[in-house]
């Protein structure tokens, strides 16, 4: 033993079994993430209860029987629940459907590699179910005294602590004896064995129980024995688990919130728990300068306000100087009144386009376009009226128009056009890793029902006919085959639901460089039942991107002109980005004049690819009503 650096610890080099061995006492000391999740979850609960003039919530006496709390554990809609959130976890809970909390100490126990690989994991959820018959331990060698020991896991010898009382009831063993079995047993130790077996056969004569059966139930102990896992940790765990699992079920927005905030640096996992929310339809609002906190917040109405801290590029300094601003001298008004407010040296132009890119300062009713548009303006008035201050001058025009309120601060930026959806979806996809006001297959959503008609919701399992089936890929994984290709699972997401889609090697093979994260993708695929998810999978057969599936299904570029839109410019213009655009896609103009209209159908010549960029450019040139793709 010695101290540490600073003289207020012992440390010791030695291994446990060394310590141990020299009556010291070896303890592990886990630090849970959960544990903070459920204290800010219950303090956001509480707040709410208070204002409802309600008691507060007492976690320590909730009812350990919840029914809608099961229900929700059954469907194995677990994610964010502590410890059983992982694909393999909500496998198992399918499996078993915990009713009881026994149960949930039994599926911590279990979901380790020893008892899924020694098939007792299938035998527990056999014997619950009643597909198999329950046996104390064994239907050849059993005894009446070991019931109450192993009715709770069904007969089967799952918990160290069942060892130690079938040692004590069979043989006589005393506490302190029964636990070095525990460790014998546990570690595999030859030699201490030999003498636990022996121990062990006296110890069974001497209780009156018949010696050959007390050996072989001491062979199926130490069998299952390796596998045993501590109860007291599994319970303690289970606890947890079950404290998150009831919190999901019953305060849904405060408990995301609270876990949302755990992660605030992880965007990723930012990303899976919002998901979560849409899925457990719970309102989710974008991050707001005038009522957003650095943690993700719950208001009144039960709606979830995105955390500030979770906007990349803001930075801790940045938010703490806006809600300090904001809680002294109250919300802000506009721009112009944010970056006079706050500290240009903390606040910068880097953190305020991200906050106007994550739609921060939408709750002030102005178009994103048009605050960037003005920041320049807003900081230099900002950087002038801090320039005055410090010299003692003060603006009595510039008073006197935020007392009265007549100036329009946005008067010189109202021209600006609006971000298109694609730009707007972007900025939020940067500064939050996600998109929040709408979906990128929206504005292609009329035009992909030309070609994919049903939406991912609709579909229905036949597993034979191949439909298309368009959404953006949200995820990706790859695995090796047994024959050395790789195979990719997708998940597809149209907003009206999301879909797993198998893309085997032949397939993967021929389009890797269209299967990627935020693209959106048509594909040609049968709808089966997916066994594990219980839902609906693809098969998929051939993958198209979107501008693939416009080239094989559009008919032809459809363009209305009329008489006064047309002079030499105009001319000149169109020709340009019709010449340049070869492709396989007939052009047809239709032409207005006075009450007559009549379609000039463009030769070989003037076929075009229907890309994104040809379309929006012809749209600005024609009008966006003018430029139609027909199917």
């Amino acid at each position: 033993l010695f101290c540490d650096e600073s003289g207020g610890g012992l440390v010791t080099q030695y291994d446990k079994n060394d310590v141990e061995d020299v009556g010291l006492v070896k303890f592990d000391f886990l630090g849970l993430r959960t544990l903070t999740i459920i204290d800010w979850a219950v303090k956001m609960i509480n707040a709410t209860r208070l204002s409802n003039a309600e008691e507060p919530l007492d976690l320590a006496q909730i009812p350990l029987e919840d029914e809608a709390s099961f229900k929700m554990l059954q469907a194995a809609e677990t994610t964010a629940v502590f410890q059983l959130e992982s694909r393999g976890m909500k496998d198992l809970i399918k499996r078993l459907r915990p009713d009881c909390f026994e149960d949930i100490v039994a599926l911590v126990a279990l979901f380790r590699p020893g008892p899924l690989q020694s098939g007792m994991v299938d035998n527990f959820i056999n014997r619950k179910h009643g597909r198999e018959a329950i046996s104390y331990p064994d239907a050849q060698y059993q005894h009446e005294w070991l019931r109450p020991i192993l009715e709770p896991t069904y007969g089967i010898i799952l918990y160290q602590e069942q060892v130690m009382q079938i040692a004590q009831v069979l043989a006589g063993y005393t506490l302190g004896g029964a636990d070095l079995l525990r460790r014998a047993m546990g570690k595999k130790k030859l030699e201490e064995m030999a003498k636990q077996r022996e121990f062990f056969q006296e110890g069974a004569a001497g209780q009156g129980t018949e010696p050959d059966l007390a050996m072989k139930i001491f062979d199926l102990v130490e069998k299952f024995a390796g596998y045993g896992f501590n109860k007291s940790h599994s319970a303690a765990y289970a606890l947890v688990s079950y404290q998150t699992a009831w919190l999901k079920t019953h305060y849904p927005a405060q408990f995301m919130a609270a876990v949302m905030s755990s992660e605030l640096q992880n965007t990723d996992k930012i990303v899976v728990f919002v998901e979560e929310c849409r899925a457990m339809e719970l309102p989710l609002k974008l991050p707001d300068v005038n009522v957003g906190d650095y943690m993700f917040t719950v208001n009144q109405d039960a709606e979830i306000i995105y955390g500030l801290g979770a906007i990349k590029g803001l930075g801790e300094g940045p938010i703490e100087n806006i809600l300090a601003t904001r809680n002294q001298d109250g919300v802000f008004s506009d721009l112009f009144d944010f970056c006079a407010r706050t500290d240009p040296r903390k606040v910068n132009r880097r953190a305020i386009e991200a906050l106007v890119r994550a739609g921060a300062f939408d709750g002030l009713g102005e178009d994103r376009a048009v605050l960037m548009a003005s920041l320049d303006e807003a900081l230099q008035a900002a950087g002038q009226n801090a320039s005055n201050r410090d010299a003692g001058i003060a603006d009595m025009f510039g008073d006197l128009v935020a007392a009265t309120g007549q100036e329009d601060v946005y008067g010189n930026f109202r021209s600006v056009k609006s971000w298109p959806v694609k730009q707007r979806l972007n900025g939020e996809k940067e500064t939050l890793g996600l998109y929040v006001t709408g979906h990128p297959i929206d504005e292609y959503e009329a035009e992909i029902r030309r070609f994919a008609p049903c939406r991912i919701a609709d579909l229905r399992a036949d597993g034979k006919t191949a439909q298309m089936v368009a959404g953006l890929i949200v995820s990706m994984r790859t695995m090796k085959t047994r024959r050395g290709g790789t195979m990719a699972i997708l998940q597809l997401d149209d907003r009206s639901a999301r879909i797993e889609a198998t893309i085997f090697p032949d397939v993967f093979e021929e389009n890797r460089e269209l299967l990627l994260k935020d693209h959106i993708v048509v594909l040609e695929a049968t709808v089966v039942n997916d066994e594990y998810s219980g839902g609906l999978s693809l098969k998929t057969s051939s993958v198209r991107s979107l501008l693939q599936a416009r080239q094989n299904s559009a008919s032809e570029l459809a363009i209305e002109l009329r008489e006064d839109m047309v002079n030499d410019a105009f001319a000149q213009q169109l020709q340009q980005l019709l010449q340049h655009a070869n492709g396989t896609c007939p052009v047809s103009l239709w032409y207005s004049q006075a009450e007559n209209r009549a379609r000039i159908r463009l030769g070989e010549n003037w076929t075009v690819v229907p890309s994104d960029e040809l379309l929006q450019q012809l749209r600005d040139c024609c009008g966006p009503q003018n430029v139609t793709l027909n199917y």
